[in-house]
């Protein structure tokens, strides 16, 4: 068995060369969303580099767990974590929004490792409830993992996928809320109020984990309770940083869509060493 405090600290420095990669690519594109991206950058990176089934040179592996990105505008997170994990080289993320790339402003299918495309926020949960049912219909053993933004969870469609997943008793479904409490417009409680989170996903029949979304032990620890659950889908409720990891970013609403100008990227890149 791998030392956990080793595990730990190597996921630790694999988020943070994610998002060095994160802030270099929107630098060079010129535009993107950076604040969603670092905020759940350590929520992905367990996943990919540590929890999910996967065969990065077989995308299609039928035996694989499946990954959505409801919150589709965060793609360059999603981005680095693929080309970490060995779905196409690196320095394809240089190419980030360009006419013919394969790494468009919204995730689609020409990405390596991207299931279906998002970008309309609020369908991604519909989404992965219905690859849970293929995957039950199928007899087969993968869990869907979805990641949601907490401003999206304002749209009814989440709230119809939640109480179908819990109708239809998806235990193969880890729903995870990166809960940095800023959408585009301000802050989520003043926008629409989505309190009370736990309790609300609670009376929707999931099984509901709470947890300090930087903190690895508690992420890794999340996914295997989810794991162990059964008969309910499972919610990750992970309270993060709007920005993480970039001192001028974190908690700075302008930084939801606006990339960083090369001297501002200079500056978060050695705040990243």
């Amino acid at each position: 068995m791998p030392n956990p405090d080793i595990q730990i600290r190597q996921l630790e420095e694999k988020a943070k060369q994610i998002r060095r990669l994160i802030v270099q690519m929107l630098a060079k594109a010129g535009s993107g969303h950076p604040g969603g991206s670092l905020s759940a950058a350590d929520l992905i990176t367990a996943l990919y580099f540590s929890v999910m089934r996967i065969k990065p040179l077989e995308p299609h592996w039928p035996e694989r767990d499946r990954f959505h990105l409801s919150k589709g505008h965060c793609c360059p997170l999603w981005y680095a974590v693929l080309a970490e994990a060995g779905y196409f080289p690196i320095e394809k993320l240089w190419t980030l929004r360009q006419l013919g790339s394969i790494l468009q402003g919204h995730p689609d299918r020409r990405t390596p490792g991207v299931e279906v495309a998002s970008g309309s926020l609020g369908q991604g949960l519909s989404i992965a409830v219905g690859m849970c049912l293929v995957g039950k219909v199928d007899k087969k053993e993968y869990r869907v993992y979805c990641l949601m933004g907490d401003g999206e969870t304002q749209e009814g469609n989440i709230w119809e996928a939640a109480m179908a997943a819990s109708h239809f008793k998806c235990d193969n479904l880890c729903a995870i809320l990166d809960y940095n409490g800023f959408q585009i417009d301000g802050k989520v409680k003043d926008i629409m109020n989505i309190e009370p989170v736990i309790d609300k996903w609670r009376a929707f029949g999931w099984n509901t984990i709470e947890i300090e979304g930087h903190n690895m032990g508690q992420i890794l620890s999340a996914y295997d309770q989810a794991k162990e659950v059964k008969g309910k889908p499972s919610i990750i409720i992970a309270h993060t940083i709007k920005g993480k990891g970039v001192s001028f970013m974190e908690n700075v609403v302008d930084f939801h869509g606006r990339a960083p100008t090369k001297e501002e990227a200079e500056k978060a890149l050695q705040e990243l060493q």
